[in-house]
């Protein structure tokens, strides 16, 4: 009995881009033994499948209802196509048409892969501030321009090494196609500078100790993070927050803090299992929390300055490696306030940082990936 294979044409939109789907459509796929391609477009994904009707059926089903977490489908378009006659599924270079619009995933927190691998004095990204897969990392603040693929990000100016290329390219690797991919070797780099601009420590690992060093001696800190810049300071030191709002003239708007886990806050904050929920999400928002004392301006190991006259605190747990290694090698809860002037934009270049806040931060610890998009932190509240 003669096999009938069909060709088919699916148009995909939704979050579909920077959230792993190219390589999750190549495993897929694989298992229902068809060949094809798949390619980012202005639109979304673009997939042309041939094989047996009922496995293309079961692809496309799996499209909707298993695919990657950070992933949304709203919308395939089935067309007829004649056969080709490929010899493999593969991912190819992207579509560009007239058409530009598609939904780019937001920035995504570390994943547990990630973190270990960064808390492992055996592995190559070994307290590495960039560590990041297809299950993490930045994806809006990087973009440049659609279709969402490494040229057109500022991860364009550093080139894969070969363990990293090897990565890239390897189907059943975590970083396989993971655009910001990238190790100590070949990807961008943390400094220190003083106020003046001046570098203090050129490297990420000395410029990351330093700089927890600083906070843990009452010094204010300018930090690059994903989306822009924090300004911050050790949360439990009272003369150190003082001097935060001193210079940054903010006399009584409470401060967001940062802490290095939920288990920190168990002290200072109620803090209920959803609220716990969504302060370890993916998305990492602030949370507003109703804090613990009778008193008000009174927090045990805090600083009474952090949010005077206010029955709650704005918490939020790190989100970059670069949080992460700060927490745990400086103090375990920072106050990490926006770094902009009143009623501007979040700053995110770093020439920009010293000029605006060269007389609020002490020391200022940046990097070298460019962001092209400033993100500031999102607030939530769990309503009772």
């Amino acid at each position: 009995m003669k096999v009938s294979i069909t060709a088919k044409r699916l148009e995909i939109s939704g979050v579909v881009q920077g959230v792993g789907f190219r390589p999750f459509l190549f495993v897929l796929a694989k298992k229902y033994h068809l060949k094809g391609e798949v390619s980012n477009t202005v639109g979304g994904v673009l997939v042309i499948v041939e094989g047996l009707l009922e496995n293309i059926k079961n692809f496309t089903n799996d499209i909707y209802t298993k695919n990657p977490l950070l992933a949304s489908v709203t919308n395939i378009k089935t067309f007829d196509m004649k056969l080709s006659h490929f010899s493999l599924f593969q991912i190819v270079k992207s579509k560009v048409s007239n058409s530009r619009a598609t939904l780019i995933s937001p920035d995504v927190s570390i994943c547990p892969d990630c973190l270990a691998e960064m808390k492992d004095l055996n592995d190559r990204r070994y307290e590495y501030p960039f560590i990041n897969c297809t299950n993490c990392g930045p994806r809006y603040t990087i973009i440049e321009d659609i279709p969402y693929d490494r040229p057109k990000t500022s991860m364009k100016h550093f080139k894969m090494c070969a363990q990293c290329q090897h990565e890239y390219d390897d189907p059943l690797n975590r970083r396989f196609h993971a655009q910001p991919n990238a190790c100590p070797e070949c990807g961008p780099q943390v400094f220190l500078t003083d106020n003046k601009g001046k570098r203090v420590y050129s490297t990420s690992k000395g410029a990351v100790v330093l700089a927890a060093e600083f906070l843990s001696k009452g010094k204010i800190v300018g930090v690059k993070g994903l989306g822009g810049f924090h300004l911050a300071c050790d949360a439990s030191n009272n003369d150190a927050v003082k001097k935060l709002r001193l210079r940054k003239i903010r006399p009584h708007k409470p401060f967001a803090l940062m802490a290095g886990s939920a288990s920190r806050l168990y002290g200072h904050v109620h803090v209920s299992l959803r609220e716990k929920q969504i302060l370890e999400s993916y998305h990492r928002p602030i949370v507003l929390l109703k804090k613990n004392s009778a008193n008000k301006d009174k927090i045990a190991g805090l600083a009474k300055d952090v949010a005077p006259f206010n029955n709650s605190l704005g918490i939020m747990l790190p989100y970059t490696p670069l949080h992460f290694l700060l927490l745990e090698k400086g103090p375990g809860i920072l106050v990490m306030t926006s770094g902009n002037r009143s009623g501007e934009p979040l700053c995110i270049e770093n020439e920009e940082a010293l000029d605006s806040f060269s007389h609020i931060a002490d020391y200022f610890l940046m990097h070298n990936r460019d962001i092209y998009f400033g993100a500031d932190d999102s607030i939530t509240r769990v309503q009772a």
